[in-house]
C-alpha cells in the first residue's frame, strides 16, 4: 500500500460527510415550509429535527459496532441507497409522521450515522503521526456541511419548492455516495499507537482506570463541552434579536461559528499530534469557556462579530480531540463502538445544552444566566479533562 492511499481516503471521506450531512440540514431548513404545508404548529414542526437527531444518535452506537465487525464497505453501501430514498420518501410523505419516521430510519439511523462516528472511526485506523490531522480534516466535514447546505437548500425551497428540493437531493446523494462508497473495498488498516501496547495491562488499565470508567469520564465530558457549546451556536439569532440586531446578523454570527469551526478542527487536529489528545482538550476546552464568558459583556455588533469568529477558533477542536485519546487508550477494534458512544453523548450534551439555555431564558428573561450555565457545563468538562492529564502524567512517570 502506498502512503498515498491513506490521504484519498481521508479526503473520500471529507467529501462523503459534507455529503451525508445534508439530509440533518433538511430536517432544520424545513420546518418552516413544512409547518406551514402540514398544518401544524412549530413545536409539531421542530420533531423532523428531533426525530432525525435520535436516528442519528444511535446509529452512531449501533453501526460503530458493525463497523468493528464487518468493516466499512457493506455499511457505506447502505448509507449510499437508504439517504438518498428515505429523502425521496420523505418528498413525498402526507403527514408529519411519515416524514418524520423516515428523517428518523433512512437519513439519521441508516445513512447519516454512518457519515459521522464511523467514518471517523475508520480514517483514525490508516494514520499513526497524523492521526489528528486526518481526524480533524474528516470530521471539519460537518461544519462544512453547514457552511454549503443551508443557503442552497433555502435557495431551492424558494425555488421549486421542499418536497422538489428533497426530491433533487436525494438524487444528488446517490449519485455521489454510492461511488464514494466504493473506495472503503480495502479493509481497514489497524495502527496501534507509538507505546507499548503489547502489554495487556495496558489495555485492561489505560490511565489506571477501568476501560468502562475511562469511557464514562470521557462521555460525560462530551456532555459536558457540547451542553456549553449549544448556548452560542443554537440561541446566537434570537441572542442577536434582543441586543437590537437583525436575525441576518444573527445568521451571519452563526456562519462565522461554523466557518472558523473549521480552521480549529483543521488545525486542532494538527496540535494533537504534537501534544496528545487530552492536552488538545484542555486547550480547547479552556478557550472555549473564555470566549463564552466574554458573550455575556459584548453588546456591540463589531464585537458580536469578534467573539462569534473566536468562538468558532475555540470550539471546533474539542470534539475531534476525544478519537485521539481513544485510539491512545483504547485497541483498534473497538474504536467504532466507543467513538460512537462519546459522538452520541456529544449530541445529546448539545440537544440538552440548547433546551436548557432556552428554559433559563424563558424563567429570567434574559441569556446571562443561559452563558453562565453554559460555563459551568465547560467547567465540568475542564474537571475530567484535567483528571486524565494528571493520570496521564502519573501514568508516564510510573513507567
Amino acid at each position: 500500500m502506498t502512503s498515498l492511499y491513506p490521504i484519498i481516503r481521508a479526503v473520500n471521506s471529507l467529501a462523503i460527510m459534507t455529503i451525508a450531512m445534508a439530509g440533518m440540514y433538511a430536517s432544520i431548513m424545513v420546518l418552516e415550509p413544512a409547518t406551514r404545508e402540514f398544518n401544524i404548529g412549530r413545536g409539531a414542526g421542530a420533531l423532523p429535527y428531533t426525530m432525525y437527531m435520535v436516528g442519528f444518535g444511535v446509529g452512531n452506537i449501533l453501526l460503530g459496532k458493525l463497523v468493528d465487525r464487518f468493516g466499512m464497505i457493506w455499511l457505506a453501501l447502505l448509507a449510499a441507497i437508504c439517504l438518498p430514498v428515505g429523502l425521496f420518501i420523505a418528498s413525498q410523505a402526507q403527514n408529519i409522521w411519515v416524514f418524520c419516521f423516515t428523517l428518523c430510519v433512512f437519513c439519521g439511523f441508516l445513512g447519516g450515522a454512518f457519515a459521522f462516528g464511523p467514518l471517523v472511526a475508520d480514517i483514525s485506523q490508516w494514520f499513526d503521526r497524523r492521526r489528528g490531522l486526518a481526524v480533524g480534516i474528516v470530521i471539519s466535514g460537518s461544519y462544512v456541511a453547514g457552511a454549503v447546505w443551508p443557503p442552497l437548500l433555502q435557495s431551492w425551497f424558494d425555488s421549486v419548492g421542499w418536497r422538489q428540493s428533497l426530491e433533487d437531493l436525494s438524487l444528488i446523494c446517490a449519485a455521489t455516495m454510492l461511488p464514494l462508497s466504493l473506495i472503503y473495498l480495502r479493509k481497514i488498516r489497524a495502527v496501534e499507537g507509538s507505546v507499548d501496547n503489547n502489554e495487556e495491562s495496558f489495555w485492561s488499565k489505560p490511565l489506571g482506570l477501568s476501560p468502562i470508567n475511562l469511557q464514562c469520564l470521557l462521555c460525560s465530558a462530551g456532555v459536558g463541552c457540547c451542553a456549553a457549546m449549544a448556548m452560542p451556536q443554537i440561541h446566537i439569532v434570537p441572542h442577536a434579536i434582543d441586543l437590537g440586531f437583525t436575525a441576518k446578523d444573527g445568521a451571519n454570527f452563526l456562519a462565522l461559528m461554523l466557518g472558523f469551526g473549521i480552521v480549529s478542527r483543521i488545525s486542532s487536529g494538527w496540535i494533537s499530534d504534537k501534544i496528545g489528545g487530552i492536552k488538545t482538550l484542555i486547550l480547547g476546552s479552556i478557550m472555549q469557556a473564555t470566549v463564552i464568558f466574554f458573550f455575556i459583556f459584548v453588546d456591540t455588533l463589531t464585537g458580536l462579530y469578534l467573539v462569534s469568529i473566536a468562538f468558532g477558533l475555540s470550539q471546533g477542536g474539542i470534539v475531534p480531540s476525544y478519537t485521539i485519546i481513544i485510539r491512545r487508550y483504547f485497541r483498534s477494534r473497538e474504536a467504532g463502538r466507543r467513538i460512537g458512544l462519546v459522538f452520541v453523548s456529544t449530541i445529546g450534551g448539545m440537544a440538552f445544552g440548547g433546551w436548557i439555555a432556552g428554559v433559563l431564558y424563558d424563567v429570567t428573561g434574559s441569556y446571562t444566566i443561559s452563558f453562565i450555565n453554559a460555563i459551568a457545563f465547560n467547567i465540568l468538562n475542564l474537571a475530567i479533562a484535567g483528571f486524565l492529564l494528571r493520570r496521564s502524567s502519573a501514568d508516564n512517570a510510573g513507567k
